[in-house]
């Protein structure tokens, strides 16, 4: 089989997602890293990836994917012999696509607002606006007191099994986590226990370690 080509950025949430699930399964690939800086992503070679100039791209071969979540659920389904299994059968795959949607649809809007505002605008120079944190941080509230109470009752998300549910979240709470919503984790024992689970993984260390390298 061709070798596993990965086009991004160790900064981006997206690319973060599958640099995780990559080393969950225990495969090889290739980073490529991706200038965002001078704007390659908005041009070739990379436009012939992901015609909507966004990171991540996976290339293997002919094949080529775009999207982070199409590409981990890819890794997951397709290489089911090796790693960690990150996906389930028959209803409880049902129950673990359910939490992967209200990750993408819940979670991640809000999440990646505040992380803009937080973490990336005071990084580019920006300022912060505190109408747009607030108004985010009572829309995260929401979300996590869900959480709370799914996890109340399973360890993970998707059931008794770490899954693609649980680490589709790994980028943009990590982000989370150095700001001042820190707290809004960590006042739910659950979520709290959940987080401090999921972060301890081997395979996000590997992430990290590879941001630390830039």
């Amino acid at each position: 089989m061709a070798a596993i080509k990965v086009h991004g950025h160790v900064i981006s949430t997206a690319t973060q997602r599958v640099l995780a699930t990559l080393y969950e399964r225990e495969l090889e690939f290739e980073f490529v890293a991706v200038n965002m800086g001078a704007g390659e992503h908005k041009k070739e070679p990379f436009i012939s990836l992901n015609p909507f100039g966004q990171l991540p791209a996976l290339e293997q071969g002919d094949l080529k994917l775009f999207e982070s979540r199409a590409i981990t659920q890819y890794i997951a389904h397709w290489y089911g012999d090796k790693g960690t299994k990150l996906v389930a059968t028959g209803p409880k795959m049902a129950t673990v696509s359910v939490w992967m949607e209200v990750e993408a649809h819940q979670f991640d809007p809000v999440a990646s607002k505040l992380n803009w505002e937080l973490t990336f605008k005071p990084m580019f120079g920006l300022t912060t606006d505190a109408a747009v944190v607030e108004e985010n941080e009572a829309k995260l509230v929401k979300v996590l007191d869900i959480y709370e109470a799914r996890l109340s009752r399973s360890k993970y998300l998707g059931g008794d099994d770490f899954t693609l549910a649980d680490l589709h979240h790994l980028p943009n709470t990590a982000c989370l986590l150095r700001t001042q919503c820190k707290k809004l984790f960590d006042e739910r024992p659950h979520v709290s226990a959940w987080v401090a689970d999921i972060m301890a993984r081997p395979a996000w260390s590997k992430v990290i370690a590879m941001q630390t390298k830039q």
